[in-house]
């Protein structure tokens, strides 16, 4: 298919191959109009099919095989027979929040801009939005915007938001002289703003407060006309919200009322037993300080939640622990405080304070593929161990769960069949010239449009899904495949699997091969799975 010629028969079929002609001859009602090729010839017969019989076969189909939630993902052939060690991070790893978390952590850091920043009181009108942020989004810090960037650098048009207003395509045009981002101005490895970069990427759950109030500031300051430096509103916000967590506001608000922020339902301690059960070895590393790992912990898990792991490490200052060679482990006694003691041993049932993953991999010997990590966080928790030290990773991303959820209902099904169809409409007919195909093409490039601010409502209203934008894969799903062997919606997951399983990545057509065949019926090569040559097929 492609060359620029005309649809025909993939497999040697007598069918004629599809022209403007072919369509013109479907006449039919239009939700376009009422458009017309020349005298008395409706144009309309290519949307007649979206309501025909063949079309409608098609989603209970697909629908026969929708995904399940509750899955895990690979993006890497992985055996757990092979897996002797189990590492976990804590927050949204081995423990999810509420969403009163993220209120929370909002408003605590909003009063932060006030009281400690003297920002106008009047940001305090502002309450925190979970629909507006999704994680994973982008944001220019001297430019004030917020948007999705795909993994090719190029922005979602559509998707760029200077406060909590969307900026119109021709200005995002304008300002980055199209819509690429140079590698140059991306964020840095750990997905900061540093030296050069002036793109910051928010990877962390915790860091949907952050971003919802950026662009809250940001507003407030546009609608009032208040003239403002970018660059120190991205400092002091992201100052604020860093306080939250090291003055101790959010873990005193959750140790205090734990039944409110920490869900008990993620079985987590089936999980865990499952795996000691099965003789595994199991650590903790969290940047989280200990007695608050301490109360959470044994709310999810029991009092003897130290029995199930052979190392427990407590602010340790990820992903710094992977790289700084310098810092050795202190040891915590019961009440908390550090002592000075020479760590020798990693020994079991005691906590550990900072040190580095060198020590770590002297002290217990736990190296290369045996080993398998699960964090929330790409960057932090993820990417040094797979580069550097060849530990398999597991992410978890509760995202997934809803999101899939989603793709499984009729609605979206529909939805996306038809758009990868009109899709194939426009590769094969962009070779008729004539000022009647055009005008076809014109329409269809309109629906085609459309279609696409549909399937992004269907998850975010502003941003879509945190995993495409539009046909192309998203910076942070990118990010996701090269530094996680597998992936998923909570470690709950795990339960759905024997130790000894192994994932195996499904083959995923390059753009050059010919896709399988049940791949190719709905969305590989025919992509048109409405015309005659598809009913010879079946």
């Amino acid at each position: 298919c492609g060359g620029g010629q005309p649809l025909r028969p993939p497999l040697g079929g007598s069918a004629q191959p599809l022209t403007p002609s072919a369509v013109r001859g479907r006449g039919s009602r239009s939700a376009v109009g009422t458009a017309r090729l020349g005298p008395g010839i409706a144009v309309q017969g290519w949307y007649n099919f979206f309501s025909s019989p063949l079309f409608t076969e098609l989603v209970p189909s697909i629908m026969s095989n929708m995904l399940n939630p509750d899955a895990i993902f690979s993006n890497n052939e992985m055996s757990l027979s092979d897996i002797e060690i189990y590492g976990f991070d804590y927050d949204y790893t081995l423990v999810f929040y509420s969403k009163h978390l993220h209120t929370l952590i909002f408003n605590a850091a909003r009063d932060l801009l006030i009281n400690e920043h003297r920002y106008p009181a009047e940001i305090r009108k502002y309450d925190y939005d979970p629909n507006f942020a999704i994680r994973g989004l982008h944001y220019d810090v001297h430019r004030a915007l917020l948007m999705k960037i795909d993994a090719f650098h190029y922005i979602q048009l559509g998707t760029v938001y200077r406060g909590l207003s969307v900026v119109p395509d021709e200005e995002v045009i304008a300002m980055y002289d199209g819509s690429h981002v140079p590698l140059e101005q991306m964020s840095d490895f750990y997905g900061k703003s540093s030296q050069g970069n002036t793109m910051k990427q928010f990877m962390d759950i915790f860091s949907l407060p952050e971003m919802t109030l950026l662009s809250c500031v940001n507003e407030y300051f546009l609608k009032n006309n208040i003239d403002y430096e970018p660059v120190h509103l991205y400092k002091d916000v992201k100052d604020s919200i860093r306080d939250v967590h090291i003055k101790g506001i959010m873990y005193r608000a959750i140790e205090a009322d734990i039944e409110k922020y920490i869900c008990y339902a993620e079985q987590t301690r089936a999980v865990l037993a499952k795996l000691a059960d099965h003789g595994k070895k199991m650590f903790l590393i969290t940047n989280s300080p200990s007695s608050f790992v301490d109360k959470g912990m044994k709310f999810i898990v029991g009092k003897d939640w130290r029995d199930l792991f052979d190392v427990v490490i407590v602010q340790a200052e990820k992903p710094n622990f992977f790289n700084d060679k310098r810092r050795p482990f202190r040891k915590v006694n019961e009440r908390g405080v550090l002592l000075w003691d020479k760590i020798h041993k990693l020994q079991k049932g005691q906590i550990y304070k900072q040190g580095n993953l060198y020590e770590f991999l002297k002290l217990t010997g736990w190296r290369g593929s045996k080993v398998l990590y699960f964090g929330d966080h790409i960057y932090s928790d993820l990417a040094d161990l797979t580069l550097k030290h060849g530990w398999r990773t597991g992410a978890i991303i509760p995202e997934l769960r809803s999101e899939i959820k989603i793709m499984n209902t009729e609605k979206y099904i529909q939805t996306m069949t038809w758009l990868q169809t009109l899709t194939g409409l426009l590769e094969h007919m962009q070779v008729h010239r004539d000022p009647d195909s055009q005008m076809i093409l014109e329409e269809w490039k309109k629906e085609r449009k459309e279609m696409r601010e549909m399937n992004r409502n269907f998850f975010n209203a502003h941003f879509g899904s945190i995993f495409r934008t539009d046909e192309n894969p998203t910076y942070f799903l990118r990010r996701l495949s090269r530094f996680a062997d597998i992936y998923m919606a909570s470690l709950s997951c795990l339960l759905n699997y024997e130790p000894d399983y192994t994932f195996y990545p499904r083959r995923t057509p390059l753009q050059h091969e010919l896709p399988g065949w049940s791949d190719q019926l709905c969305t590989g090569t025919f992509r048109i799975p409405f015309l005659q040559e598809t009913v010879q097929i079946k």
